[in-house]
């Protein structure tokens, strides 16, 4: 066998090696990053409920409030008559 030969072959060799190892980094990779992404999701959508719930409370916060107040209102309005 040439010189030539051995060198295409081990050339060939190399980048068919590199190629498949490649590919199968970039599988890895990629399945990695699909992972992520479903648990950024997750993690996205358990705040947004949160978010959700606490505006629920805040809404609540602010009638008890605006109650407490038209009735002190109410109360010194009738205390002054």
């Amino acid at each position: 066998m040439s010189l030539t030969a051995k060198i295409t072959l081990g050339t060939s060799v190399v980048i068919a090696t590199s190629t498949i190892a490649g590919v199968h980094y970039k599988k890895k990779y990629d399945q990695n990053q699909l992972k992520q992404g479903v648990i950024k999701d997750l993690e996205r959508q358990e705040r947004k409920r949160q978010n959700r719930q606490e505006l629920v409370n805040q809404i609540e916060l602010t009638r008890q409030l605006e109650l407490q107040r038209e009735n002190y209102e109410v109360t010194s309005k009738t205390g002054e008559m």
